[in-house]
């Protein structure tokens, strides 16, 4: 055989291999609303830039009739390409072969791009499109399971790992995308559950759909599970190209600094009277967020779960920040345990990629309530003063409003290592609101009162106006500057420059032991 024979050879076998599980398979696939791996490869990275790995890999599995069964790639693509000419490792499960199922061979394709992402130090993402174990290959396809997840936890807080579910994703298959830092989820296409709707009946008799048991609506806003919602598949990778744009490639990188178009002295005058004057009425945290960040571009993580808290990414002066704020139009911005989990886990992503953490607290108190203390919102509450202490990159908090007893120390206090904490001249800091305050200071005043309806409003301004401030904490030093609301944006962009040297270390330890 002649070498250009050999050339013609392994283009035929390449070109074989690109076919996946073969026309039928491919159309069935579209037929369904999806794309196919390849295709969705293509759309995801830059043009041309996507090198495979392991195109050749074969199950070696006999049992059951696997001998003769062909799996182009053992039903997963690998390899590495580039996104905004970036170098990213990635897989994508092929669902037309073998139904995109793990068995050894595919798992080992897995875990030999995972390895290689890590001593790279580039980002890894992950495209999940699979019927779950290969049920032919018994333990092999388990254990492979078990190689994929140590290797997702060895990564964490190394490279940033990211999911996307495009299909199925059942079983032990769940673990590995929620052992990455963001799932990515499609209205329609996505499921993530433990055990599928046949089962659920069949144990519990729920009866129950796949897309209302794990689907992409419901792993979004009822179980935190996944971070981002999308309409298509298009819009989804356009969502991940825009999340790594935040993001640096490894933990021991800076993220991008990116040119700022934006004026860095630029005053927001809305932002003096966006505070409403009565301190029961509500606005939209979202509005300030947006004013002070470069050209108001904000990327809003899990939007849809426990928006009683908001975290996303923005920039600063072209420098990526991680934003915090509580929510005064859901639960009154209220800590609960569902908010403690989301801020949480957010916080500890940006300290372990490098991104400085702005709060933005305006928080009454933890949620009362049966249903938050036998939940255990004080295990889920501690995680948040966990993550914050823990932190070591700058920490900026803004005080815009109310930050009452134990909830303002877990808005990133001064007593839990933040940097700089600025007021606005509306913030009242407090171990509680003033009426309730007022009730217990002064409650033999008021019962003895001739006019206890009158006595108590008396009693309550008073103590609005002498402790319901910002002052009395400037004055011992737990506010370091009380500041115009217009002038945010330029003094969190200076407080940024003054805090880019910051040297923090922490005692010598294997790790803490986090209130999980």
């Amino acid at each position: 055989m002649s070498v250009e024979d050999r050339i013609q050879q392994m283009q035929d076998l390449k070109a074989a291999i690109r076919q996946g599980g073969g026309a039928t398979r491919v159309a069935k696939q579209h037929e369904s609303g999806k794309l196919t791996a390849r295709e969705r490869i293509e759309k995801l990275v830059d043009p041309s830039s996507f090198v495979e790995i392991d195109a050749f890999v074969k199950n070696r599995s006999v049992d059951f009739g696997m001998d003769n069964v062909n799996a182009p790639g053992d039903g997963v693509i690998t390899g590495y390409a580039t996104i905004d000419g970036r170098p990213v490792y990635l897989y994508a499960q092929d669902f037309t072969v073998i139904g995109g199922s793990l068995g050894e061979m595919h798992a080992k394709k897995i875990t030999k791009i995972q390895d290689m992402a890590m001593k790279m130090g580039c980002p890894i993402i992950c495209i999940n499109d699979s019927g779950g174990a290969r049920i032919q290959e018994g333990i092999d396809a388990l254990s492979g399971y078990g190689d994929i997840f140590y290797r997702n936890t060895l990564a964490s807080g190394v490279v940033p790992q990211i999911s996307v579910i495009l299909g199925p994703c059942a079983g032990g298959a769940v673990y590995s995308p929620a052992l990455t830092d963001f799932i990515f989820m499609v209205d329609n296409v996505s499921k993530m559950f433990i055990t599928g709707p046949q089962v659920v009946e069949a144990v519990t008799g729920e009866a129950i759909t796949a897309d209302e048991l794990g689907g992409a609506l419901t792993h979004n806003e009822m179980s935190g599970v996944a971070h981002f919602l999308s309409e298509t598949e298009d819009s989804c990778f356009d969502s991940i190209k825009r999340l790594l744009s935040f993001l640096p490639q490894n933990n021991m990188e800076d993220t991008i600094l990116y040119d700022c178009q934006d004026d860095l002295n630029r005053l927001v005058p809305e932002l003096n009277t966006i505070i409403p004057d009565s301190a029961n009425k509500s606005y939209d945290i979202k509005e300030v967020i947006t004013s002070v960040l470069d050209n108001g571009d904000f990327m809003e993580v899990q939007a849809l779960y426990a928006a009683n808290i908001v975290v996303g990414f923005g920039r600063l002066n072209g420098r990526s920040v991680g934003i915090v704020a509580n929510q005064p139009m859901e639960k009154a911005g209220c800590l609960d345990i569902n908010a403690s989990d989301k801020a949480s886990r957010f916080i500890r992503f940006c300290d372990a990629f490098n991104i400085p953490i702005i709060t933005f607290t305006d928080v009454p108190g933890y949620l009362p309530g049966v249903d938050q203390e036998h939940g255990g919102v004080i295990r889920h509450g501690a995680k948040l003063l966990y993550a914050y202490s823990e932190a070591t990159v700058p920490k900026i908090n803004i005080i815009l409003r109310k930050a009452y007893g134990g909830a303002y120390i877990a808005m990133s206090s001064k007593h839990l290592g933040a940097d700089l904490v600025y007021a606005w001249p509306t913030a009242e800091i407090a171990v509680m609101g003033p009426d309730g305050a007022a009730n217990i200071i002064f409650r033999k005043e008021i019962e003895n009162s001739a006019d206890p309806i009158e006595t108590r409003k008396e009693k309550i301004e008073e103590y609005r106006n002498k402790f319901a401030n910002p002052y009395i904490a400037a004055s011992r030093g737990y506010i370091d500057d009380v500041i115009e609301p217009e002038a945010t944006r330029p003094r969190l962009i200076s407080a940024l420059e003054i805090l880019e040297s910051k040297r923090e270390n922490r005692p010598p330890k294997k790790h803490g032991n986090f209130p999980v």
